[in-house]
């Protein structure tokens, strides 16, 4: 078994202050646009080696004055943020994205490979920049993780009728999905792990990988692929971001896969509040 894991004077007074302004929004989204090419690969870190990620959304009631002090909570309450969890990079040096994006990798890869963060806010005032992350409160409301995954299943099908570009690979409409319910009892089962014990890998804590799951589900399909996803509370935006991310854009549009299994799994107590998985096969 195969498997595939996976932003006249005082006129020309104003013009100038218009191109400044748009130079520095330039910078911020350049540095938004850098942050997620470093999430959408492998990565070393701390140690250890990060997962694919999908991207962060730029989101405006994360952008905070760069030079601005005083708790990052009661900033988010005042921004209307439904926030869980948020952090905040502080850098002074950087003169540009590039810079900054290279002193994010040497000092802060960790808290950008957070796979539980999903919204993003970038400022900018001279040499000083605060990069804000953050996770939301959980507001959609969700059906049965079978249902859910269902849904999925349909969404998937949807972009597999399209064409499209993943990363630098290029995939022509293919043919639908069939729902198998051996992959789905192996997602359940590794959404629901990843879950109630605060984790987010395709390697479980009993060192199975996907296709060792599909075949503990009873799946003897020849090639088995997973993608996996945290934080997000609808099906919709767990798409959105595989499709905005090369592999597990690959993964969902792969035309030898002719099976999915899917499921969802929530714990408030844990990092991400919700995780996800999507179990591909081909039998």
């Amino acid at each position: 078994m195969r498997v595939i894991s996976s932003t006249i004077s005082v006129a020309m007074l104003s013009l100038g202050l218009l191109f400044a302004a748009t130079a520095v929004a330039s910078e911020e989204t350049q540095l938004v646009e850098s942050i997620n090419a470093y999430r959408s690969q492998l990565q070393r870190c701390a140690g250890g080696v990060s997962h694919e990620l999908p991207p962060l959304t730029a989101d405006p009631r994360l952008i905070l004055p760069a030079t601005g002090t005083g708790d990052l909570q009661q900033a988010m309450a005042r921004a209307a943020y439904p926030m869980v969890n948020v952090q905040a990079i502080s850098l002074s040096g950087p003169r540009d994205a590039q810079s900054a994006m290279q002193t994010v990798q040497e000092s802060f890869c960790k808290v950008v490979l957070d796979p539980q963060f999903v919204d993003i806010g970038v400022s900018r005032e001279g040499r000083d920049w605060r990069i804000v992350l953050a996770r939301p409160l959980l507001t959609a409301r969700l059906a049965t993780s079978q249902a859910e995954g269902q849904k999925l299943l349909e969404l998937v099908n949807t972009a597999r009728a399209q064409q499209h570009q993943c990363g630098t690979q290029s995939f022509a409409a293919t043919t639908p999905l069939a729902w198998n319910a051996m992959l789905a009892t192996a997602a359940d089962a590794h959404s629901r792990d990843m879950a109630n014990n605060n984790y987010f890998d395709h390697k479980d804590r009993d060192d199975h990988t996907p296709g060792d799951r599909a075949e503990l589900a009873g799946y003897s399909g020849q090639e088995v692929g997973e993608n996996i996803a945290a934080g997000q509370d609808t099906g919709r935006k767990v798409l959105d971001g595989w499709l905005a991310s090369p592999g597990h854009c690959a993964n969902l549009m792969n035309p030898q896969f002719r099976e999915l299994g899917a499921a969802y799994a929530a714990d408030p107590k844990s990092d991400a509040g919700i995780y996800w998985t999507a179990m591909f096969g081909t039998q």
